[in-house]
C-alpha cells in the first residue's frame, strides 16, 4: 500500500471513531484483513490511529493554538490534522516535510484548494513555531488532563478515589504501550519447551509473574508464531491470567463463567482443571458466546458448554447450589483497559458507571445462590473505578451473612503481587503502571456451611 493509500486508510477509520462512535480495534482488524496490509503498514497504521485516539485532547489543544476557535473545520480536515500532528510530535521516524506533503495531498483529493492551503499552512505554521507548552495551563489537574489526554471529570474521579500520585500514574500509563502477554496449553506444550521453540523462531520473551502459564513477549509478532498457529498458545493479558489462578481449581470440579466472552477465562480454566469436569461458560450475545466455543475448539479443550443466558436469569437454567466454582468476570466501564482501547475515555460517563455497578449487583445476587456450600466465587472486573469492585462486595457481602471474603486468597497471590498497592480488605486492584498490566480487580469469595 503506499503512503498515501495508508494514511488516507488511517483517516478514514479516525473519522468512523472520532465522529461515528466506531470501536478502534474492530475497524482496525477490519482494514487490516480487507486490504491485506505488509507487518510494516500494519504497525503504522495501528500505531497513527491509536496514537491519534489516545493523545486526542492533547492534539486538540494543540490545534487552538493554530486555528481560531470560531473557524469552522469539516470533522475530517480535523482528524487529518490531529493525526499529521501525532506524527509530528510523537513519531520520529517520519520526517516532518513528508507528513506535510501527504496531508496536503489527502486535503487536495478530500477537498478543494482552499482546505489544502488550510492544512499546509497550519502544519508549516506548527512545524516553524513549535507546539504549545502545557506549562501555559496553570490549573494542575486540568494540565494532567490535557498533557494525557484523560477527560477532566474522569481525572477528578481518580483523584477523588486514589489522590494525585497514583492518579497521574495511572494517566501517564495509560499513553504507553503494554507488552503482549499469552498462555500456553499446558495439555499440549511444557513452559519451557514454548519458550525455546519462541527463541528459535526469533521471538524475545520472559515468564509472567501473574500465572505459570504466562509469557510475555518482548519482540515479535505472535500472531506469525508456530506456535500461535497450532493452538498452543493464546493471547491473554497477565491480569487476567491471574483469575483462573485464583479460583482454586481442580480436576471434575463444575465451574460456571457468568459472562465468559471472549473466552480467555473459561479456556485457561478448563485447562487448569486438565480438560476434565465441566466448566458452563454463558454470554448475553449469542454472537459473542460462539467465540467462546472458537477458542476452545482452537485450544482442543472440550469440557466447555457454552451458551447464550442473560447471567441474572440462570436460576431459569440451573438448580441452587450446583457449581463448586464461580467466575463472576462483569461487564464493566472498562478504565482499566485504555492502552488497548482508548477511544473508552472519551464514549464514558459517569451516569454509565453507575448504571454499570447496578447490573454487576444484580450479577452478584443471581449468581451467588448457584453456589455449593464451601464453595468459592472470584469476582473481576477489568476496570478500576471502586464503585464497580470494592463497593459491589462490600453492599454484597452485608446482604449475604453466609458469605465472606476468602482470606486465603491473599495468601495464594503470587509473592510479588503481595506487596501490591493495591491489595485493601476487599480484595486486589491492579493498577496499570504497577506491573504494566492492564487495570483489574479481583477477589474471592467463600460460601459458609
Amino acid at each position: 500500500m503506499t503512503k498515501h493509500a495508508l494514511r488516507t486508510t488511517a483517516l478514514d477509520i479516525l473519522v468512523r471513531i472520532g465522529e461515528k462512535g466506531g470501536f478502534s480495534h474492530l475497524l482496525i482488524d477490519q482494514a487490516i484483513k480487507t486490504k491485506g496490509l505488509s507487518s510494516r503498514d500494519e504497525g503504522l497504521l495501528t500505531e497513527m490511529v491509536y496514537g491519534t485516539i489516545q493523545r486526542k485532547l492533547t492534539l486538540a489543544y494543540f490545534l487552538d493554538a493554530f486555528i481560531q476557535a470560531n473557524k469552522k473545520i469539516d470533522p475530517w480536515v480535523k482528524w487529518l490534522l490531529y493525526m499529521s500532528f501525532y506524527q509530528m510530535v510523537y513519531l520520529d521516524k517520519v520526517p516532518a516535510h513528508a507528513i506535510i506533503h501527504e496531508a496536503v495531498e489527502i486535503a487536495k483529493h478530500k477537498g478543494h484548494k482552499g482546505v489544502a492551503g488550510l492544512v499546509n499552512g497550519t502544519l508549516r505554521n506548527a512545524q516553524r513555531s513549535g507546539f504549545p507548552s502545557f506549562d501555559k495551563i496553570k490549573d494542575p489537574i486540568e494540565r494532567l488532563s490535557i498533557e494525557t489526554s484523560h477527560p477532566l471529570w474522569l481525572v477528578n474521579r481518580w483523584i477523588d478515589l486514589y489522590g494525585m500520585e497514583i492518579t497521574t500514574k495511572i494517566c501517564h500509563s495509560n499513553l504507553r504501550h503494554k507488552p503482549i502477554s499469552v498462555r500456553i496449553q499446558p495439555l499440549k506444550i511444557n513452559k519451557q519447551s514454548a519458550i525455546s521453540l519462541l527463541e528459535d523462531e526469533g521471538y524475545e520473551v520472559e515468564s509472567s509473574i501473574f500465572s505459570n502459564q504466562g509469557l510475555i513477549i518482548r519482540q515479535g509478532n505472535i500472531l506469525k508464531s508456530s506456535l500461535f498457529k497450532n493452538g498452543m498458545i493464546t493471547i491473554q493479558d497477565q491480569s487476567s491470567m491471574l483469575v483462573a489462578e485464583m479460583l482454586d481449581l481442580k480436576q471434575d470440579m463444575v465451574v460456571l463463567d457468568a459472562c465468559s466472552a471472549p473466552g480467555g477465562k473459561a479456556t485457561h480454566i478448563a485447562e487448569k482443571m486438565e480438560n476434565r469436569g465441566a466448566v458452563h461458560a454463558y454470554d448475553l450475545h449469542d454472537k459473542k458466546a460462539k467465540l467462546v466455543s472458537k477458542k476452545a475448539k482452537e485450544l482442543d479443550l472440550n469440557i466447555l458448554k457454552v451458551g447464550q443466558a442473560d447471567s441474572r436469569k440462570l436460576k431459569d437454567i440451573h438448580g441452587p447450589e450446583e457449581f463448586d466454582r464461580i467466575l463472576l468476570d462483569a461487564p464493566c466501564s472498562g478504565l482499566g483497559v485504555l492502552r488497548s482501547k482508548p477511544d473508552i475515555k472519551y464514549h464514558k460517563k459517569q451516569e454509565d458507571i453507575d448504571s454499570l455497578a447496578q447490573i454487576q449487583g444484580q450479577l452478584m445476587e443471581s449468581v451467588s445462590s448457584l453456589l455449593k456450600k464451601g464453595g468459592k466465587l472470584v469476582y473481576s472486573t477489568c476496570t478500576i473505578d471502586k464503585s464497580e469492585n470494592e463497593s459491589i462486595v462490600q453492599e454484597f457481602l452485608v446482604n449475604h451473612p453466609n458469605f465472606k471474603i476468602d482470606d486465603q486468597f491473599f495468601k495464594e497471590l503470587p509473592e510479588e503481587l503481595k506487596t501490591s498497592i493495591g491489595i485493601t480488605d476487599w480484595g486486589l486492584q491492579l493498577f496499570p503502571h504497577e506491573y504494566n498490566t492492564d487495570g483489574f480487580f479481583l477477589t474471592r469469595l467463600i460460601k459458609m456451611d
